[in-house]
This record gives structure tokens, sequence and C-alpha cells, in this order.
């Protein structure tokens, strides 16, 4: 019966662009929950509208339509395969405090062809539950179309763990997420005949997913060489080193992304259970409004900057809460120094890009990283890129060139 199974699954991944007549496929490790395909280019040559891409701060300003038509239409030159299967799925992975949970996420592989490698990515920062890869088409999945295995967690927080707060920034639990899905990806791809040319890994984030991934390679090298040995590592605009992010907003009174204030300190509490007291951080408005705003996962990012309607920190946030000399606010403080990820030597090359005009995560996070990985094997690509999202399109179109 298993073989059974087995086989209708890799018909449904060959052939096929519904949903599966099994719902629920057992392969001891990735269970698949739905199957469909998806063309990465329209008949008139532009990308499919299902592409996810990153929203933009500034829409009618720095992110000009013709300059992401362009970058776009590059990639779809330099594809192998238009069409691109969805494998969403459910694994067991780690909760937060090291128990099992059941978590989801997506694979996407080319429809036909070799697979190269299995190109392991850390999701940005989204805030509705359908901007989860397993709802959607990642941007980072058009990477497959060059005949790559791209494995996108959701993280605890979203997809299947929608109902729970999202440890956001908590950089153990969410690259501990990240990992145990390749680790059950990597078998299911063997078994359905779609096991990579390599056994090396691609790993790849941008934003919240640039920070993730160089937790993630941490993570590797530390526990996992052997079965996740790692060819290459693409970062970009990540938030890096946390504290030095919060004492820049601090001294500017600003951030460009209002609602990475409660997140983070959400995450972080929750992350390391330091039992922080809300009202101590947070101004009235956003004390009584935050849960719905952030934890109802209905609101995208640039929704819940809105609804916040401020971007001057102390709008936002306490005088308590934006004075690190505050006992209170010293152990969040010690937090972010914990989860900054600028901590370790990198065996594997690096690329890391960042946007000197990025507002939403300060490119302070890139001069400390430039600073402390000086003498590795990185590259950094540092320029006048435009706004975050900007960055976000010129990211993916230098590793899908360089792939």
């Amino acid at each position: 019966m298993k073989k059974y199974i087995i086989l209708l699954a890799i018909t449904l991944l060959g052939a096929s662009c519904v949903k599966p007549s099994v719902e629920f496929v057992d392969f001891e490790t990735f269970k698949v929950t739905s199957v469909k395909s998806t063309d990465v280019a329209m008949a008139d040559g532009t990308v499919n509208p299902e592409v996810q891409f990153m929203e933009s701060e500034e829409p009618e300003t720095k992110v000009a339509v013709t300059s992401v038509a362009r970058l776009v239409s590059d990639l779809l030159g330099a594809i192998n395969s238009n069409n691109v299967i969805h494998v969403s799925g459910t694994y067991t992975g780690h909760d937060i405090d090291g128990t099992p949970i059941t978590l989801s996420g997506k694979l996407l592989v080319p429809r036909d062809g070799k697979i190269k490698n299995m190109v392991i990515v850390s999701h940005y920062t989204i805030g509705a539950n359908y901007e989860c890869p397993s709802e959607c088409f990642p941007m980072e999945g058009l990477v497959a179309a060059k005949g790559y295995a791209v494995v996108v967690a959701d993280y605890i927080g979203f997809g299947v763990t929608a109902n729970r707060v999202h440890p956001y920034m908590h950089v153990e639990s969410t690259a501990r997420s990240v990992v145990d899905m390749a680790l059950a990806v990597k078998p299911y791809l063997e078994k359905i005949g779609r096991k990579p040319e390599s056994d090396k890994v691609i790993l790849m984030g941008y934003s919240q997913g640039g920070s993730t991934t160089l937790a993630v390679m941490r993570m590797i090298q530390k526990e996992y060489s052997d079965k996740l040995p790692i060819q290459k590592v693409y970062c970009g605009g990540g938030p890096y080193d946390l504290a030095a992010t919060y004492d820049k907003a601090m001294a500017d009174d600003v951030t460009g992304i209002p609602c990475a204030i409660p997140m983070i300190l959400q995450g972080v509490n929750v992350g390391q259970d330091l039992g922080l007291d809300y009202a101590d951080f947070f101004q009235p408005r956003l004390l009584e409004n935050y849960d719905e705003w952030i934890n109802s996962k209905r609101y995208t990012v640039n929704q819940m900057n809105r609804l916040m309607g401020a971007k001057a920190l102390h709008e936002l946030m306490t005088d308590a809460g934006r004075d690190k000399n505050n006992p209170t606010t010293a152990r969040f403080y010690k937090a972010l120094l914990f989860n900054s990820v600028l901590d370790f030597q990198p065996k594997s090359p690096i690329y890391m890009f960042h946007s000197r005009e990025d507002q939403t995560v300060p490119f302070v996070n890139a001069q400390r990283a430039e600073t402390f990985f000086k003498g590795y094997n990185i590259d950094f690509d540092f320029g006048n890129y435009g706004v975050h999202a900007m960055g976000a399109i010129r990211f993916i179109m230098h590793v899908a060139t360089e792939l």
C-alpha cells in the first residue's frame, strides 16, 4: 500500500496541476497536503501575477514599474522551465521549547528536468497568513524554474500554526523551523525520484530572511554539516544586529517599519520567555490594538503600518521602553543582543546585499556585518539600490543570475 501511495504522488508531481486525490500522504517526514502547478511567465511574457513580491513602502516613487518589469524580464529570459510544481505540506519540527510540533511550508520544483541543488529559503517579514509560503507562490520560488528544489518553511505562527504568536526575530526557533523542514524534504525528494544532483545546499533569504539565513548557516555548521553541506549563502537586507537597529531607531526617533516594534517585542519575549509586560513598552493606542493588528494574521505589513498610523518612536513606545538603561528595558535589550547573528565564523562563501537607501532595515546592519565578517569569504554588495522592496527584487535577480 505504501509503495502505491508513493507512486501516486510521483504521478501527481509529474503530470497533474490539480489537488491530489490523496489528501494526506505520509512519507515518514514530509506529509503532502496539496499539489499544484504554475507557469512562471504568462503568454505575453510577463511574470505570473500569482507570484507574491514584497510590498513596496513607496509604490509611487522609487520602485518604478519599468525597473521591476526589466528585472523580471531578465529572470524570465534565464529560466530553464516555465512551469513550477508547488508541494505544500507539513513536517514534524521543534517548538520554541524544543518539543515536537507540526509545522508547514512549501517545496517548489521545476516540472521537468534534473534538480541541481536544494535551495533553503528563509522568507521575509509577512503579516497576513495568506502570505505564508504554503498559501502562495513566494517570490523566492522563482529560482525553482532554473532547476532547483526550493524549500520554504512558514515559521511558527503561520500556516498550520497561525493561531500562535510568531516568535519574530527569535533566531534560534525560526532557524530551527527552516532546518527541520529541509531535513524532512531531503528524503522526500529522493523517494519521488527528484533527488538533487548535488548533496550541497544553497541558503537564501532577504530582510527577516537575511538574518534567519545566517542563523540557519550557523545551525547547520554546528549540528548538520554532514547532512546539509553548504555550497553558498545569499543574504540581503537583514537585521543582523538587533541591538544596533534599536539604538539607531531610538536615536532617530523613527522607524521605517512600525509593525516591527510590537512584532520584535512579542517575538523575543515569547522566544526567550522573558515575561515582559507590554504596558511597560507600548503607548496606549498600540497596547489596546496590537493583538488584533499583529496577531490576527489578517493584515499585511503595509496594512499593519497604516493601522498603527505613526513612525515616530515616541508615539509608539513609552519613555521607559525607549530607555535601554531602564531595568525592564535592559532585559529586552539583552535579548536583542542575544539574537544577533554576528557571532560565528562562516565556513562557506557568502553574498551579502544591502541598499544604502534602505529605511526599513537600517544600513547600520550591513556595516556591522562587514566589520564582523571582515577577512572571511564574503562578497559585500552595498549600493544605492532604492528602498527595501526594490532591493528585494535586485537581490532575487542577482541570486537567479548567479545560480
